[in-house]
């Protein structure tokens, strides 16, 4: 298509590069498997604590964003999607959206008065969120994790954001 321009990884996401596309989007729409109270987000570990996937550019386009929505379910199953991972730091996070309701993180209160004056959507806390999840099918039990590290998890700048460790 002659309207597709190729880029490097440098002019998409570097964060030595202040032009860097990522940062230069108003808003980013991102699914997440799973959430957690801070709202931390998971991409690629599963509930049961066995990688599923790459993290791809969610922490690019999440922290260079104006306003990054997340989209999980509050359930996966029978199983509350709470973290098991770090993927995605909660501070890059500002809105997250489930089937159950909108939980508005508090480092954005101008987004929640937003939300509050149209009334639109179900808002919720996170933490009634996970409440909510947890009333339904309990709390889950704690994956059992080895000492072996099987996966690095890294954040923009090359620092570790979170290790998967063996199941």
């Amino acid at each position: 298509n002659p309207n597709h321009f190729p880029i490097s990884a440098g002019e998409y996401a570097s964060p030595m590069n202040k032009g860097a596309f990522v940062n230069k989007l108003d808003y980013v729409i991102l699914a997440s498997l799973e959430v957690d109270t801070h709202f931390n987000c998971n991409v690629v570990v599963g509930s049961d604590g066995i990688i599923t996937g790459a993290q791809g550019g969610h922490p690019d386009t999440a922290q260079g964003a104006k306003c990054t929505i997340v989209i999980a379910p509050l359930l996966q199953g029978r199983i509350p999607a709470i973290c098991t991972a770090v993927t995605t730091a909660g501070e890059s996070v500002d809105i997250v959206v489930t089937d159950y309701g909108v939980a508005v993180n508090p480092r954005r209160p101008d987004l929640l008065e937003a939300l509050k004056a149209a009334d639109c959507v179900p808002l919720k806390t996170i933490e009634e969120l996970r409440d909510i999840a947890y009333s339904i099918v309990g709390e889950p039990e704690k994956v059992q994790f080895g000492d072996r590290i099987v996966g690095i998890i890294e954040a923009r700048d090359g620092t570790v954001m979170d290790v998967v460790r063996e199941v």
